[in-house]
């Protein structure tokens, strides 16, 4: 797969990853994205008692531009 191959398939994300998805995409375990995300490096909304990662604000983290 190409850069451009896989920053199309990121660009395909929907609006809110959970935790989980987040931490593949990123390649890290479960207990390590959920530190990340309470201490603030990974961003999050509270939806209820769920707690969500905008892929938006994701990619602009990592400096990939979103064209939504």
């Amino acid at each position: 797969m190409t850069g451009s191959q896989s920053r199309a398939g990121l660009l395909e994300l929907p609006a809110l990853l959970s935790v989980e998805q987040a931490c593949e995409l990123l390649g890290l375990s479960r207990s390590a994205g959920y530190r990340a995300a309470a201490a603030g490096h990974i961003p999050t909304i509270r939806w209820g008692h769920r707690l969500y990662v905008p892929s938006t604000r994701l990619l602009e983290l990592l400096g990939v531009a979103s064209e939504r």
